[in-house]
């Protein structure tokens, strides 16, 4: 688990992804934004095993389908007479393999951490499966011997270290635990409320059924930055309505961006709106009305969906086509950032004074990509998949800025760089050298799972650098680095284009919701093997990448 720090501690890493933002000018119009230019290129010929833009449509009849045939797909990978499967994604590769990941349920009950992934060849053959757990699920009773009324008294004293001031739980469901070895029957209990930073909370617990014993916790909230302050008068699309304009771009799935006009740390908020289409002052400001956070925000959003578009294929978050939306101005003086599933929504906060939004490109592209984790593999957040988890984000968020190409903000593999929220004007990660943020993980070790997931994230920052650029001293648009690694190797990097395919294809068809730093090792390898070849110099890059960080 991950252990408790004092509350200041906490807070500190809890905004470890988060980017204040500077000065920027903006200027929306409704005829359209400028098509974005990725900064890597992939070659004209799609990759066989890359994954194909599916249409809304498209997705959905392979879903269907798959789910009609649920029943005898569980029976043929040889799953018990009272697990059941529940279709949850679908990927399509260019060959035709599909890839189809299911959620389990055992007697009706959820199986968390029994999540799996079937690998389908074109013929209808099954090429494998990827198991969160290879236990058999399943459980001596359905009857619990504890009530459901202690279970949440003790998720309730949970949230109560993390601030919040609930008195009850949201509610308790009957599970079945498989995310720790052998399954049991157990009570999940979340707890709402606001941590004491003003972080909402959403914090999981589950509880044996049988002794009572608290079996594993995690967070259901996800923080992290970006930043877009920064990106000079940038182009947004806008909508008019009546004699007004506003902040939704229809064309990128209907994102809208709200304010919560820093007294709200719920609901929804007043979409922003603006008589002439020209949006933000270029500085920020306290005022709860400022547009140029709001602006960051859409600006961020509209990017990132183009990146993962232009990138992966993939039409949004969910793959379906539907944008999340983005909240600004949340709290007061709120210094955070983060993404959240139950309103599949990105927030942010103006930071000290009100007067530093965490609306940062890099922000808004991490916080999307929690989402797309959640939607995805669903990596636990907590331990070694709670660091994946956030080193997804910050590999993605990189991935955004490096896309966006802007000369006002050229990408670098530096995490927060422009925010200064250490007050010395160093980044709040580095992930050539994890370790010059004074806690964040270079290598893997047995304590690593134990870390908060912003510092285990390290590892997997570590290996997609070496994986990008290699090891040792160099320049990348003007930004030092040296990256070391833990065996005295030297790593040559495949390119940062090529590490991005391999993250995504590993996250969306090998990775799982348990997945760990040995699993990441092997599902990566996988993903290498299926786009490059298995004896070709991609694989034996990222073999070596992970041994440079001590993962074998």
């Amino acid at each position: 688990m991950t252990p408790r720090y004092a509350r200041h501690q906490r807070t500190t890493l809890a905004i470890a992804t988060a980017v204040a933002a500077g000065a920027l000018f903006t200027t929306g119009l409704t005829g359209g934004a400028s098509a974005q230019t990725p900064a890597d290129t992939f070659g004209k010929a799609p990759l066989a095993a890359a994954p194909t833009a599916l249409s809304a449509t498209a997705r959905t009849a392979l879903v269907q389908q798959a789910q009609a045939n649920a029943a005898e797909t569980a029976r043929r990978i040889g799953l018990g007479a009272k697990e059941k499967l529940v279709v949850k994604d679908v990927v399509r590769d260019v060959d035709g393999t599909v890839h189809t990941r299911y959620e389990r349920t055992y007697a009706g009950l959820p199986v968390l951490g029994g999540d799996l992934v079937v690998h389908t060849a074109k013929n209808g053959k099954t090429r494998g499966v990827t198991k969160a757990t290879t236990s058999a699920v399943k459980v001596a009773s359905l009857k619990p011997q504890i009530t459901a009324a202690k279970a949440e008294k003790q998720a309730v004293s949970a949230a109560r270290t993390l601030g919040s001031a609930k008195t009850s739980a949201d509610g308790a469901r009957k599970v079945v635990w498989a995310g720790g070895g052998k399954p049991v029957l157990a009570y999940e209990t979340v707890v709402g409320g606001l941590q004491d930073d003003g972080t909402p909370n959403r914090l999981h617990v589950i509880t044996d059924a049988a002794t009572g014993k608290k079996l594993f916790e995690y967070q259901g909230i996800e923080t992290g930055t970006g930043k877009s302050l920064y990106s000079g008068t940038v182009t947004l699309n806008t909508t008019k309505s009546g004699s007004s304009y506003q902040l939704y771009d229809t064309t990128r799935g209907g994102h809208k961006t709200y304010n919560l006009k820093h007294r709200a740390t719920s609901s929804t908020g007043t979409l922003f709106t603006d008589s002439d289409d020209v949006w933000g002052t270029g500085s920020a400001s306290s005022s709860s009305t400022d547009q140029t956070a709001a602006v960051d925000a859409a600006y961020g959003a509209q990017v990132t969906w183009d990146f993962y578009k232009n990138t992966f294929g993939r039409s949004g978050i969910k793959n379906d086509g539907q944008a999340a939306y983005s909240r600004v101005h949340y709290g007061n003086a709120y210094v955070n950032a983060f993404w959240d599933d139950s309103c599949f929504c990105m927030t942010y906060g103006d930071g000290d004074g009100n007067t530093h939004p965490l609306t940062s490109l890099d922000v808004a592209g991490h916080e999307m990509s929690h989402g797309v984790t959640s939607n995805t593999a669903g990596l636990e957040y907590s331990g070694e998949s709670g660091g994946l988890n956030e080193a997804t984000s910050d590999i993605f968020g990189t991935g955004v800025e490096f896309y966006a190409n802007s000369a006002s903000d050229p990408g670098d593999y530096l995490i927060g760089e422009q925010i200064d929220i250490n007050g010395d004007g160093t980044p709040l990660r580095y992930m050539d050298k994890p370790s010059k943020d004074g806690g964040s993980a270079d290598s893997w070790s047995s304590s690593v799972g134990n870390l908060d997931v912003h510092y285990s994230s390290g590892v997997a920052n570590h290996f997609f650098y070496l994986l990008s650029e290699g090891s040792g001293a160099k320049t990348i648009n003007g930004v030092s680095y040296n990256s070391p690694t833990s065996n005295g190797s030297t790593v040559t990097g495949i390119g940062r284009a090529k590490a991005l395919q391999i993250w995504y294809k590993a996250l969306t068809t090998y990775f799982t919701s348990t997945t760990n730093y040995k699993s990441a090792r092997t599902g990566t390898l996988s993903a290498a093997a299926d786009l490059y070849g298995s004896g070709s110099t991609e694989y034996k890059a990222v073999a070596a990448a992970w041994s440079a960080v001590n993962v074998s």
